[in-house]
């Protein structure tokens, strides 16, 4: 299963799954890991700036994660480009969702938020 969302060319595409291995219930600690494409289907520049999440968790509640770039880069997407990286999150509880947005900067300076859509994280994902 996957989401995407496109924002002013900017299309991003999630796929989110269950690490089983690295979980423990008895704890409980629920991983999950997600792949994120990120895909400039528009015909301007865009470099990725900054992350903004917001993850839901039903057992330990609401948290936000704000940061600049994605693992360690900030990559320039040129017409056409895509940037795929991977990354994880641990819920106390078998079941959240994520969701959140990308702080992109044009060529000319301005910049726009490009919308990560809402991806569910609950222990049927595969």
């Amino acid at each position: 299963m996957f989401f995407y969302r496109i924002t002013e060319g900017i299309r991003i595409t999630v796929t989110p799954f269950f690490l089983e291995p690295q979980s423990d219930p008895g704890e409980p600690r629920y991983v999950f890991a997600y792949r994120i494409r990120i895909e400039n289907v528009g015909t301007i520049a865009a470099r990725l700036r900054r992350r903004h999440w917001l993850i839901h968790d039903p057992v330990a509640g609401e948290s936000e994660v704000e940061g600049e770039g994605v693992v360690g880069q900030e990559p320039l997407l040129e017409p056409g480009g895509v940037h795929e990286y991977q990354s994880f999150c641990v819920l106390r509880g078998p079941e959240g969702h994520m969701e959140g947005t990308y702080l992109m900067e044009r060529p000319d300076g301005s910049t726009f938020r490009a919308v990560i859509p809402r991806f569910l994280l609950r222990l049927q994902t595969h």
